[in-house]
């Protein structure tokens, strides 16, 4: 969820893509083919938002900028390539609601995001110059029809149907403007709303929808959305993002979406730096919680963790302001070891790497993180992972690849450096063999038989691939 109104409260949990029952298994979990909508990809997605760093100040110049320095440092070549422009890219003049056009449909803020040369819309120039570099564009949004539709009663695109015949009344969650209403997909004209949506971003250049502000009551619309995308024949990513949803929705989310984020935002709202390491440690309690009901084979989409806040790793860590000014963004609020944590949790949780910070001051130090093909290997594998040993002062973390390694990550939670340890059969593993662990992060070998031990730094991990010898 994306709010500027108050600080969140951390949610418990996040929804995580999980593989139950690891030890007994060990099987892969391969996805499907086709994701529900039909995604543009079928392995985790790597790339970059907005919200972190430049919330309410993002602007087409910001979005350009950000491409270039995407492919300048290195990170298009690793496979990042979503330029993700999120919330405030549209009029809000009050809690009337979004300003929309004559069939309903938000309106770009033309002083951002200005038109082109022939009036083409200022987000379709964006993604036009996006797409030229290689890379692909992303979008917010989130349910239901903006107030200022039905006052209006605006026609539906293609349609003979108005807006005030189609909706319900009822709230829903839009953050930062307020001001949409729901909509009664049992009325004709709701889903063909919907369509004129997804056509209008599909003809912009669109390749990505991330649909926020989700609760169990938006069941019809995450299937909508993805009915729309479908029909548009334009491939798009859905990312469903969450307004306090529980875990009856997973099926749901399984069946229509490609990615999804359960939990709290990870930005520290009114706190120091872009996060802490208490926002990432409640990602372990997600993986633990959702990995016995909705682990193994059957999720063909990934769970977002929410944005890898690496990158500005140089300059003072400020105050954090809620509303848009990016001067608390000079750090990330992370150590060292607590960023390495955050890039081992995701990849092993094959969770999105959406990175929040600003692309054009990247420091060295987080690009030689960023750009590890061995870690980036176990993310993009799309392969759940299994929660082994949940201590609360250590956490085992290890899943299966395909040709048969076990990647297992030895995470300490506490503030002092610790001895974690784990074997070869809690992780799924002959007890009899001998193996070889590579240290992920290190890029170094040693021998071991059944014992998998290190010491592990203060919220810090050692990330290993257990290979067998021969």
């Amino acid at each position: 969820m994306r709010r500027l109104t108050r600080r969140l409260t951390p949610a418990l949990v996040s929804l995580a893509v999980v593989c139950g029952a690891f030890a007994v298994s060990g099987a892969p979990s391969a996805r499907g083919e086709s994701h529900p909508p039909r995604g543009t990809d079928l392995k985790p997605v790597l790339g970059w938002s907005t919200w972190s760093f430049f919330r309410r100040s993002s602007d087409a110049a910001i979005d350009e900028a950000a491409a270039r320095a995407m492919k300048q440092s290195g990170l298009e070549a690793r496979g990042f390539r979503y330029i993700n422009q999120d919330d405030f890219w549209y009029q809000c003049p009050g809690p009337q609601g979004p300003n929309v056009d004559r069939y309903g449909r938000w309106v770009t803020r033309g002083a951002k995001f200005p038109p082109g040369p022939h009036r083409e819309n200022g987000i379709k120039v964006v993604a036009s110059y996006v797409h030229k570099l290689g890379l692909k564009f992303g979008i917010y949004v989130t349910p239901g029809i903006s107030h200022q539709a039905v006052a209006k009663n605006t026609r539906i695109l293609g349609t003979p149907y108005r807006a005030d015949e189609i909706a319900t009344r009822k709230k829903q969650l839009n953050y930062n403007c307020g001001g949409m209403m729901g909509l009664n997909y049992h009325k004709p004209g709701a889903q063909a709303f919907i369509n004129s949506i997804v056509d209008e971003f599909a003809s912009w250049g669109i390749d990505y929808i991330k649909l926020d502000g989700i609760t169990d009551a938006n069941k019809p619309d995450i299937r909508a959305w993805s009915d729309a995308i479908r029909q548009s024949h334009r491939p798009m990513q859905l990312d469903v993002t969450e307004g306090h949803y529980t875990i009856a929705l997973g099926p749901t989310l399984d069946k229509y979406a490609t990615q999804w984020e359960y939990t709290s935002d990870i930005e520290n709202y009114g706190g120091r730096g872009l996060t802490d390491y208490a926002n990432v440690a409640l990602r372990f309690h997600t993986l633990a919680l959702w990995e016995p009901r909705y682990g193994g084979r059957r999720f063909k989409g990934y769970n977002d963790f929410d944005s890898v806040e690496l990158g500005n790793c140089n300059g003072p860590v400020g105050s954090s302001n809620p509303f848009g000014s990016v001067r608390y963004s000079k750090g990330d609020g992370l150590t060292l070891p607590e960023r390495k944590t955050v890039l081992s949790l995701w990849s092993l949780a094959a969770s999105p790497l959406i990175l929040g910070t600003n692309l054009t001051k990247l420091c060295k130090t987080d690009l030689r993180l960023l750009r590890n093909r061995a870690v980036l290997s176990v993310e993009q594998d799309g392969i759940d992972s299994s929660m082994i040993l949940d201590k609360r002062a250590e956490k085992v973390i290890a899943k299966r690849e395909r040709h048969g390694d076990v990647v297992v990550g030895l995470f300490n939670t506490t503030s002092h450096r610790e001895v974690i340890s784990t074997t070869a059969p809690a992780i799924g593993l002959p007890k009899r063999r001998r193996y070889r662990l590579t240290d992920l992060w290190r890029h170094s070998s040693i021998k071991s038989g059944r014992r998998i031990t290190a010491s592990v730094p203060a919220h810090g991990v050692v990330l290993y691939r257990v290979t067998p010898r021969k």
